[in-house]
């Protein structure tokens, strides 16, 4: 591996920890990381093949898993994937002038396009260069983060043919080929991630994701055993903890098992819980938007975590029909008791019409959010007006 990707590699891992420690924000750290990314494919495209199959792949910082593992766990055990597109810039349009909103609009398209060409271009030079399991890898992974899983595919064959013993590549095929077949883990994916466990117990990601596997399929105690493993090597300070704990006390609930003993909390406090957070004000849609939804759509208002999990710590579900509506948010509305909202001093409130009735977002849905807020905040004006894009 050259050293000009070694360092590209370091700086996007520096940049992850910065934004997991709370040095950056969300927003920041994809700005930064998104021309990184694109320097990085362009070296692999500019770096002779290796000189030989069975080259070393890239892996994922550890820190990047963690934060995969967050939104993973959350689908599995609510159905909820708040994560932003990889490589995008995520505004809040609220702090942002018209021209602000048109021009970071701009920015992001452009960047994606800039993107999209340099794995096309990664693409053709890998024709000739057959034996770069490097950017066979690469290749596989930016298709993924694409949603070009039919595109990623072959590469990831190709890429573990050349090097067959890699447990994150497996994982990461295993997590694309669920992808393809609508999140359904089970079959191939599950055969993956037997192998990559195989090879490496510990993989951070494996763990996750066969964890939600077997939750899946509610064999809740082989989910708590693997969620359990990959609780005992989370750093204190991950944003993943929390998450990682509501997920394990819902599978212990599923299945009838007493909550575990709050070790890790010994180790790891939990914030203190507020016994007056609660959270109320009013949703509204746009008059733009109003065509674009019916009735009976389902809508959920939700609070969640300002910073870390992403999981909703007090959801509510009513109907378009109900708008304008007056809410209310408190713990009695907590998907998992080990993330209720007086746990989070300072969250974020939105509010989305399904389209679906699904609680995952998907394009087309209608959305609005309010800035950060305490977890006692009161009067908030809530406006759903935005679209879900693909």
């Amino acid at each position: 591996m050259s050293d000009t990707i070694a360092a590209l590699r370091k700086q996007l891992q520096q940049l992850k920890t910065q934004q997991e420690q709370g040095a950056i924000d969300p927003a920041t750290y994809a700005a930064a990381a998104a021309p990184l990314e694109r320097q990085l494919i362009d070296q692999v495209i500019a770096t002779p093949a290796a000189a030989a199959p069975g080259a070393a792949l890239g892996r994922p910082s550890r820190g990047l898993v963690l934060a995969l593992c967050a939104g993973v766990l959350a689908v599995a055990v609510a159905g909820y994937a708040y994560t932003g597109s990889p490589g995008m810039t995520v505004v809040d349009p609220r702090v942002m002038s018209a021209a602000g909103q048109a021009t970071a609009a701009t920015d992001a398209a452009d960047e994606e396009q800039r993107f999209a060409q340099a794995v096309e271009q990664l693409a053709q030079r890998l024709k000739e260069q057959p034996d770069n399991a490097e950017g066979w890898a690469m290749l596989a992974r930016s298709y993924a983060a694409m949603s070009r899983h039919e595109q990623a595919l072959p590469a990831y064959e190709k890429a573990l043919k050349l090097n067959p013993n890699d447990a994150t590549l497996l994982t990461d095929m295993a997590d694309t080929v669920a992808m393809q077949n609508n999140r359904d883990l089970e079959g191939r994916p599950l055969q993956l991630l037997d192998e990559a466990l195989k090879l490496e117990p510990n993989n951070i990601k494996a763990l996750a994701l066969i964890g939600t596997a077997a939750f899946n399929r509610k064999d809740y105690r082989l989910a708590i055993s693997h969620w359990e493993k990959l609780q005992s090597l989370t750093p204190a300070d991950s944003g993943l903890l929390p998450q990682l704990q509501s997920s394990i006390a819902q599978a212990r609930a599923m299945a009838g098992m007493p909550a575990a003993v709050a070790a890790t909390a010994a180790a790891s406090p939990a914030p203190a819980a507020s016994s007056r957070a609660s959270l109320s004000g009013t949703v509204r849609l746009a008059p733009a938007l109003a065509a674009q939804a019916g009735p009976d759509d389902t809508l959920f208002i939700f609070a969640r975590p300002a910073q870390g999990a992403r999981m909703p710590v007090a959801i509510l579900r009513k109907q378009v029909k109900d708008l304008p509506l007056n809410f209310s948010l408190d713990d009695s509305q907590a998907m998992a008791p080990a993330a209720r909202l007086s746990l989070f001093p300072q969250v974020i409130v939105s509010a989305r019409i399904s389209k679906s009735g699904q609680a995952a977002p998907t394009a087309g849905d209608l959305t609005g959010q309010s800035a950060v807020v305490a977890n006692t905040a009161s009067g908030l004006t809530i406006e759903i007006n935005e679209v879900v894009k693909p």
